[in-house]
């Protein structure tokens, strides 16, 4: 890939991370945990799915972490890693869309602000799309409604599981009405899904809002959040200066979201891959107990066709 302005070729890998982390960026230096103000130190931290071991305070990480936290080990293989967006409207803000692309490239590693792929967890093959926060905010353009399309379809095609994780801040503003159709784009798809009676879970992380929450995200047969994860359309923010009203102080978190019926449940990360284990237990059963179920209709049906031709 080559970015025309700068004349800096680069090379987009990063799959080799999913197994492998550098174990020399983890500094073992302390921070300060921004919930409970206790001095945390980093490995530490990492080493426990970068949750605060004292107050439980989940941070944001990255679509590689992520996946590595779920999957079952040496599983993951990606998809459609080449997609990534164009800049059809030559958008221009404090700088140029396509100077922003290229920055996102080099800070993450990644093509899109989401990886998507097929994998195992507990031995249970799954698509697997995994969003990513640091990419241009997590937002969604053409190449992520198309990579989430993309993940429904392959879903449907090996009869699998879909799982997505959401983290995004809405749609790309800078694809303008584009990254707004992404969202009927990923609801049909979705919908189709759905149709095929094929098993789709969510996870919402913090954030996921705008376009995102209101699209593909909610639609999941279990919608899982994170413990304190914001979701929502409109940030509370956003909401107290149109309405001039103070707002609940847990407007849009996770636990307010499942008091009203918003999640189906909230599961602290350390426990995550043991519920989508379960999860994919019982969905496994139940697909194996409907095809038992239509086997024996079936035969029910030649017995019944036997007796009246002899009856005849």
């Amino acid at each position: 890939m080559e970015d025309k302005e700068s004349k800096v070729k680069i090379k987009v890998s990063y799959t080799d991370d999913l197994i492998k982390e550098d174990k020399s960026k983890i500094e073992k230096e302390e921070i300060t945990c921004v919930s409970c103000k206790t001095l945390i130190n980093k490995e530490t931290l990492s080493k426990n799915y970068k949750v605060c071991p004292e107050c439980g305070y989940h941070y944001q990480v990255d679509a590689i972490t992520r996946v590595n936290q779920v999957v079952d080990i040496n599983t993951f293989s990606e998809i459609d890693s080449e997609i990534t967006s164009s800049d059809p409207l030559k958008f221009f803000d404090l700088k140029s869309y396509k100077e922003r692309l290229f920055e996102s490239k080099i800070k993450t590693g990644l093509n899109e602000a989401i990886i998507s792929g097929r994998a195992k967890i507990g031995r249970f093959d799954v698509v697997l799309a995994v969003m990513d926060f640091r990419f241009i905010g997590g937002s969604m353009g053409s190449a992520v409604g198309e990579k989430v399309k993309r993940s429904v379809d392959l879903a449907i095609k090996e009869k699998i599981p879909l799982i997505i994780f959401c983290a995004s801040g809405g749609a790309r503003m800078q694809e303008g009405i584009i990254s707004l159709m992404q969202m009927a784009k990923t609801v049909c798809a979705i919908q189709r899904l759905h149709e095929k009676r094929i098993p789709y879970i969510s996870v919402l992380t913090n954030p996921t809002t705008g376009g995102v929450s209101a699209s593909f995200a909610t639609l999941a047969d279990v919608i899982i959040a994170e413990p304190g994860a914001l979701i929502c359309f409109a940030g509370p923010r956003v909401i107290k200066q149109t309405i001039g009203k103070d707002l609940p102080d847990d407007f849009g978190l996770a636990e307010s979201n499942l008091k009203h019926g918003q999640v189906d449940m909230v599961v602290s990360r350390l426990k995550l891959r043991e519920k989508l284990i379960l999860l994919l237990k019982i969905f496994d059963k139940t697909k194996r107990n409907t095809r038992i179920s239509k086997s024996e209709k079936q035969t029910n049906i030649s017995s019944s066709n036997k007796l009246r031709k002899k009856e005849e």
